[in-house]
């Protein structure tokens, strides 16, 4: 049957700023995509990443390529070949996931094996800084159980030390966003050890770390920017013990529930992130996150406003472990109820 396709380009401003090593924002752009037919609505959204070549006109433009192919009724497996991996077409898989279990009257969760949902912990984001910058807004974060500190590269053994300084209690994921090289890998990852960092996410280039197969891990490395679907694992086995499953990288939650099944299967510390984006983009990665090691979807807490009838943060403001559906009134709709009255 065939169903309509539209397309959204929406801009959310950013709580403060949000700065990793390749620069700052005060806001970000997102696109949605929106399936309609037999009056009901599948969503999904997506961040158009410059690092991958990707801006809202491009992303736009791809999706617009394959409307007639959407329109006419593409099946979510169709999909994976109509468009690319990218920040496309997981815009178009997970309205097709939405769509297919509201036509199915059931839920997102059900329709990929999942009976039940825990409460998540997350990571919560440090920006890369001044380490007094950085001390700052850790000591501001200290009560959170789990802090993701940004890095840059020269300078990051003074940032590590004031930020375990200053969160003293808080377990410490680190990401360097490739902002690492050769020549600083090994004092940046010993000061990370002597922190109790529990995760080193991308320290160096993608494509450009080769040596990380020749150095000791200390502490788990994580793929990022070097993963981006289940055919990148067999090349990374050497030099990552762990992976950053991101959907907008995956394409979806299709691949990206590939790529899950795969990595455990391959005995790699599972971490499953966002790109900063709103709770519409959080719902799918929910699912994927529900057995990971390191959880990473606080992108909607550093935003000035998310959505209507968002993911429910549970607890105190500085608490946050959250449930997609605590909270929640299903029935209403916005722009991404339907998401979430088909996750609980």
């Amino acid at each position: 049957m065939t169903c309509r396709l539209s397309i959204e380009a929406e801009t959310f401003p950013i709580a403060g700023s949000f700065t990793i090593a390749r620069g700052s924002r005060t806001e970000v752009n997102v696109v949605t995509a929106s399936l309609t037919q037999d009056g009901l609505t599948g969503r999904g959204e997506c961040v158009p990443y410059p690092r991958y070549g990707e801006s809202v006109e491009s992303v736009t433009a791809q999706i617009e390529a394959a409307r007639a192919a959407i329109e006419a009724g593409v099946s979510i497996e169709e999909l994976q070949s109509l468009i690319p991996a990218g920040a496309a077409r997981n815009a178009v898989d997970c309205a097709l996931w939405d769509l297919t279990a509201k036509r199915q009257n059931t839920t997102v969760a059900e329709l990929v094996g999942i009976k039940s949902q825990r409460i998540l912990e997350t990571a919560y984001t440090i920006s890369v800084g001044t380490p007094e910058k950085m001390a700052e807004d850790a000591a501001k974060a200290a009560s959170r159980p789990l802090l993701k500190v940004k890095l840059a590269g020269d300078g990051d053994v003074e940032r590590i030390a004031a930020v375990r300084q200053a969160a003293p209690n808080s377990k410490l994921i680190v990401d360097a966003n490739e902002g690492w090289s050769e020549s600083n890998l090994e004092a940046n990852i010993k000061a990370c050890q002597q922190a109790g960092v529990g995760l080193v996410e991308q320290p160096l280039p993608a494509g450009k770390d080769a040596v990380l197969a020749e150095v000791e891990h200390l502490i788990p490395i994580c793929a990022d920017e070097s993963l981006h679907t289940s055919k990148d694992l067999e090349s990374l086995r050497n030099r990552y013990s762990a992976i950053n499953i991101k959907i907008d990288k995956t394409g979806g939650l299709t691949e990206g529930l590939k790529l899950l099944r795969k990595a455990e299967e391959m005995d790699y510390v599972i971490m499953v992130g966002c790109m900063l984006a709103t709770s519409l983009a959080m719902a799918p990665a929910m699912l994927l996150a529900q057995n990971a090691d390191f959880v990473d979807l606080d992108g909607p807490l550093l935003l000035a406003k998310d959505r209507d009838h968002a993911i429910q943060f549970e607890g105190r403001p500085d608490v946050v472990s959250f449930s997609g559906a605590t909270g929640y009134q299903p029935r209403k709709v916005s722009r991404c109820t339907l998401w979430f009255s088909h996750l609980s």
